[in-house]
């Protein structure tokens, strides 16, 4: 394929990513509009019932007669259904745009492959997988919502050069609850930056207790996730960071309680756990969560192979004795240097 195809699909990719947290449950979608080699028009998903990539994309075009002799560039197939907003595919006819090159099908019930029918069947020239690989990543937390009818799971945690997670340590005291830090400044500005760009972030109850974490984004920036606590006994006092209000936080619990900052839901601790909680957290329309510890919830989404990626940073220390990290069977797809740390990226294996 031509590689100028390729480099207007990438600017589409890039600027997809401008919306993805704002647009859930929807998938943040990157469009651009070219004529005669000149980019006219680009535009990505707003936020939840606002109007979709393409429109926004067509709309920013200045003279519109131009439309009918443009090129449309999308990350996922046009919709075809009529939701919070009319159907992109019928625009894009509407609008006589005579040839669009679409990134990945929309698996999505709803859509799958009809927003492309519908295209062809009107007269349009459809290329189909430009790009394909890289705009399935963009779109992977929407695809496992809809397909797995649960939140995309990605697991985090830091470990010492030499496997621990944490030390032995007790909490008696509100004054001592801090987090034993494993890895440098650089290495937990990227925590942040993950955070951002996940839809919930979830601890058990050790964690909480150990660490009183806030979950939020501050050393980056962008918006916080919603922050998910498993807390069976309501054992973390309600003077902790998770009760503070400051982001929207949801407890798992057995018992009844009821806070002005936090909504509970309770769940049978007899029974699975995990499969309690990502049905909650889907029909909350939560389209993903980062799971940042402790080790036992960890190594429970890992037995249960309920995870679709993990980041494990390595920091340049060592405890000698401790907590040890899970043991993860995943295969390693990269590694990114933060200084003296590095962090791992896996995959679960085919």
């Amino acid at each position: 394929m031509d590689v100028q195809h390729l480099q207007y699909m990438q600017r589409a990719i890039a600027i997809a990513k401008k919306g993805t947290r704002q647009a859930y449950p929807n998938p943040s979608v990157g469009a651009i509009v070219v004529c005669n080699g000149v980019i006219i028009g680009e535009g990505y998903t707003n936020a939840y019932g606002g109007s979709h990539a393409e429109v926004n994309a067509i709309n920013s075009v200045k003279d519109q007669s131009l439309l009918s002799k443009a090129t449309l560039y999308v990350t996922l197939e046009p919709c075809s259904h009529y939701g919070k907003t009319p159907p992109c595919a019928n625009l894009i006819v509407a609008k006589q745009i005579p040839k669009i090159y679409i990134g990945c099908v929309d698996t999505f019930s709803k859509v799958a492959g009809k927003g492309i029918q519908l295209l062809l069947a009107s007269g349009c020239e459809v290329h189909v997988g430009v790009l394909e690989e890289e705009c399935e990543e963009l779109h992977k937390r929407f695809f496992t919502f809809h397909n797995k009818k649960r939140p995309y799971v990605l697991l985090k945690w830091a470990e010492t050069r030499d496997g621990f997670i944490d030390k032995d340590r007790t909490v008696t005291a509100y004054e001592e609850a801090q987090p034993t830090w494993i890895s440098n400044e650089l290495s937990r500005q990227k925590v942040h930056q993950i955070r951002a760009q996940e839809h919930a972030i979830l601890v058990g109850t050790n964690t909480a207790l150990k660490d009183n974490p806030t979950l939020t984004t501050r050393s980056f920036g962008g918006e916080s996730p919603v922050r998910i606590l498993i807390d069976k006994s309501l054992k973390v006092p309600q003077s902790y960071h998770l009760y503070n209000g400051a982001v929207k936080t949801l407890v798992f619990t057995e018992q009844e309680a009821t806070h002005e900052h936090v909504i509970f839901k309770k769940i049978n601790f007899n029974e699975n756990i995990l499969s309690q909680l990502l049905t909650a957290l889907y029909e909350e329309n939560i389209q993903s969560v980062l799971v940042e510890g402790g080790r036992q919830l960890l190594t429970t989404f890992i037995a249960q192979k309920l995870w679709d990626e993990a980041k494990v940073f390595v920091g340049d220390s060592l405890f000698e004795n401790g907590v040890l990290a899970p043991e993860l069977e995943g295969e390693l797809v990269r590694i990114q240097h933060f200084g003296e740390d590095f962090l791992k990226h896996y995959r679960p294996k085919a």
